[in-house]
């Protein structure tokens, strides 16, 4: 039975007139008899008398009536109860991410959503951009966070945070390629589907540096140890500049400047397009895509 016939219903009953429910309800007055005839087929009893431009209920109206008014009055009040039941807000969360985010900016953000809710616990799985991407597009993950997004038809992204990469090195390294530039310097780079390296090549090729150019002496699968390398003098890098600020405020590791703008590159919220989210999820992602927002 379609609630919106119930409704209909009720409004012709309250009203005694289909014209007065139209109005109503907004709708036509041939649509307003058309569902009381409808209804009436489903019921199969007769629910209003026609008396020319009088209508009078019948006993079986009389008789659905509160039930109507029951069933109608249940089915509205099902978001509320939702809401005020904190259903939404409990229960485990597995969100994926890139080694950034997942690593410097998850953690506070997860803490921040439990202190409201209690209730909720994480688990954070933490892998390259083009595995977190590939989980989302095969379902196994609801939603994830990473840092260059390669596969968007299938996907929503939402950006959310803006970070900043920079050439480091140690201080011997920096002065001697300040001097130099990038041409044949000793480079670390990340392994093959890091956002960090997807990103990274594409702002050197913007500075007419290519991969070729480039004295690559190690590929290393993670931003901690690309760091430590870096560190030991092994040879430069492309960092986020979140991951080594300790290190640069230390001066254990230091800047090497590039031509052109900084290297500014987003974090993205991404989710499958068909795929909806539970009610905790999508309050953790809400936080999430206003968390860092200029008010």
């Amino acid at each position: 039975m379609d609630i919106h016939h119930l409704k209909i219903f009720a409004a012709v009953y309250k009203n005694r007139s289909f014209s007065r429910a139209s109005e109503e309800l907004h709708i036509s007055q041939p649509t307003v008899s058309e569902h009381i005839k409808n209804l009436e087929s489903e019921l199969e009893c007769k629910l209003f008398d026609r008396m020319g431009r009088a209508i009078i209920h019948t006993a079986q109206a009389d008789l659905i009536l509160p039930r109507a008014l029951q069933i109608i009055a249940e089915v509205t009040a099902i978001p509320t109860l939702l809401m005020e039941t904190g259903m939404a807000i409990s229960g485990h969360l597995i969100i994926g991410a890139s080694t950034i985010p997942g690593t410097y900016l998850l953690p506070a953000l997860a803490a921040r959503f439990k202190e409201k809710y209690p209730a909720v616990s994480f688990e954070i799985p933490i892998h390259d951009t083009a595995h977190i991407t590939d989980m989302v597009v095969g379902h196994d993950l609801l939603f994830g966070v990473v840092g260059a997004p390669t596969e968007q038809s299938r996907l929503s992204l939402q950006p959310f945070y803006d970070d900043e990469l920079v050439c480091a090195g140690t201080a011997a390294l920096v002065q001697d390629r300040q001097r130099q530039g990038l041409a044949g310097v000793p480079f670390i780079q990340r392994e093959k589907g890091s956002g960090t390296r997807l990103v990274a090549e594409k702002f050197l090729r913007e500075r007419g540096v290519e991969q070729k150019d480039l004295q690559i002496v190690a590929t290393l699968g993670s931003t901690a140890s690309v760091k430590e390398a870096v560190k030991a003098g092994l040879g430069i890098s492309i960092l986020s500049k979140m991951a080594i600020r300790e290190e640069l405020a230390a001066g254990s590791l230091h800047t090497l400047e590039l031509p052109g703008p900084a290297m500014i590159r987003s974090f993205y919220l991404m989710r499958h397009k068909k795929r909806s989210l539970p009610p905790h999820y999508q309050a953790f992602y809400d936080m999430v895509a206003n968390a860092f927002r200029v008010s």
